[in-house]
């Protein structure tokens, strides 16, 4: 695997994606501020934890993020027809995160002890 050739198809597929999610905000929003997607970065590293990636790396799928996301998104909307402030839903999101770290971590303890 050619790793220079590889990194720059990475970084140029994710530039890519960051300026169409750019610029559907901006239209979503009807402004551009420079932290607009700010709060997203808890919900797409609690999405890809609870999806089952080790924060370890190297063990991840791509179906388990899709339904980390989906359970992401679906408690963010429970949390916000309950009325909870955004201030409490960071919250519960970074126990959910520290919750599915700590399971990872004691599961891979478990498989080391066996392997």
């Amino acid at each position: 695997i050619n790793i220079v050739k590889t990194g720059v198809i990475v970084y140029t597929i994710s530039g890519v994606l960051a300026t169409f999610t750019g610029i559907f905000l901006t239209a979503r929003m009807y402004t551009g501020q420079p932290t607009l997607g700010a709060r997203m970065v808890n919900d797409a590293i609690a999405a890809t934890v609870v999806g089952g990636t080790s924060m370890a790396g190297g063990k991840g799928r791509i179906v388990g993020t899709l339904i980390g996301a989906m359970l992401i998104g679906i408690i963010g909307n429970g949390m916000n027809l309950l009325g909870l402030s955004s201030y409490l839903q960071d919250i519960a999101k970074g126990l959910i995160i520290l919750g599915a770290v700590y399971i990872d971590t004691i599961s891979t303890k478990r498989i080391q002890k066996t392997g």
